[in-house]
């Protein structure tokens, strides 16, 4: 009888002892769960002894840590970003990385919507004082002085940085408030425009200066890193909204405080950020601690990085990040590969 496959989870996003990911295996295939967020909390034996390693955000794949796996044949990402994995290092050791773009896809469109609309609406602003005053401050708060972002979004321009599957979700949901769409995505194939309904531009800087609403969707990678900065906040219109449910390390976020500070743009919702949990000296942190009376309240909203977050996205990662190990471990199939271009040969 062939031995068991081993499946290892360093930094697992549930509670439960693997439920869904046995489930999923079967019974033949034995898991070794995690919740650390540095390799040298794991032991090192099962380290050695994992076939495959399936991982969520947290813990960090560099050559370092493809040393400890040298049985390993795949990972998988449980999720769509993979900027915490070392593509050429995994690559170089024969190991395939996956991910599993096809879950969460409509609560990150709906979340980047839904940071649009509590800006736009000034939705936190009257919660917060109906909160402290439900009689007095009921019918004194509807002044645009007062709600400086709330507009009608029906006509205005909401632009999308990134035309994939969850870019598109947004553009979708952006049309269906009367909104005008238009995109930016060099490496979308051409005629996806005329699939969605969108208008595509050619250049970012087209879409910042032509744009009430910036929403990112695009990985994160050499080319994206700070690809909003200072000038790029300068080249928006001053009361545009940016909303990032992508990656945190696209936004130079400091720069992003500073602009709404001055006034270059009119606010920004945030769900993701360069570092995650922030430092306590961040930028961003500062901040939102001290938004009461400044230029930032009502203008800035931050959220945990939840925009994937719902009980059906989160089985649907767990179930098809599995499902993806097994299909290369036993059939040797890959589905979504994203270090081809660095995997010369295979383990195994």
């Amino acid at each position: 009888m062939p031995a068991s496959l081993r499946l290892f989870t360093p930094d697992a996003q549930y509670a439960d002892d693997g439920t869904i990911e046995r489930r999923t295996a079967g019974a033949d295939v034995v898991f070794d769960i995690f919740r650390e967020r540095t390799a040298d909390k794991l032991p090192r034996d099962l380290l050695a002894a994992a076939d495959g390693i399936v991982i969520w955000h947290e813990m960090a794949i560099d050559d370092a840590f493809v040393q400890l796996i040298p049985r390993c044949r795949i990972v998988v990402r449980a999720g769509v970003g993979f900027d915490h994995i070392d593509l050429r290092a995994t690559g170089a050791a024969g190991i395939p990385v996956c991910n599993t773009p096809d879950y969460g896809t409509s609560e990150v469109a709906d979340h980047a919507i839904a940071l649009m609309l509590a800006l736009g609406r000034a939705l936190l602003t009257y919660h917060k004082e109906l909160t402290s005053d439900p009689v007095g401050n009921f019918v004194t708060r509807f002044d645009a002085g007062h709600t400086p972002l709330v507009r009608r979004m029906r006509g205005r321009v909401f632009g999308v940085v990134g035309l994939g599957r969850i870019g598109i979700a947004a553009a979708l949901r952006a049309k269906a408030f009367g909104m005008e769409v238009i995109a930016y995505d060099p490496y979308a194939v051409a005629g996806i425009e005329i699939a969605t309904g969108v208008r595509r531009v050619a250049s970012l800087e087209a879409l910042l200066a032509e744009s009430d609403v910036v929403s990112i969707h695009c990985p994160l990678t050499d080319e994206t890193r700070n690809m909003l900065g200072a000038p790029q906040f300068e080249a928006m219109k001053d009361d545009a909204i940016l909303i990032n449910t992508a990656r945190g390390g696209i936004v130079d976020v400091p720069a992003l405080v500073a602009a709404i500070e001055a006034g270059s743009i009119g606010g920004a919702g945030i769900d993701v950020l360069p570092v995650e949990p922030p430092r306590p000296d961040d930028a961003i942190v500062a901040a939102y601690g001290n938004l009461e009376g400044s230029r930032l309240d009502g203008r800035l909203i931050l959220t945990p990085h939840s925009a994937w977050s719902s009980p059906e996205s989160a089985a649907d990662a767990r179930r098809l990040a599995v499902e993806t190990a097994m299909l290369y471990l036993r059939d040797g199939r890959l589905r979504n590969l994203v270090n081809g271009e660095h995997l010369a040969t295979r383990r195994g």
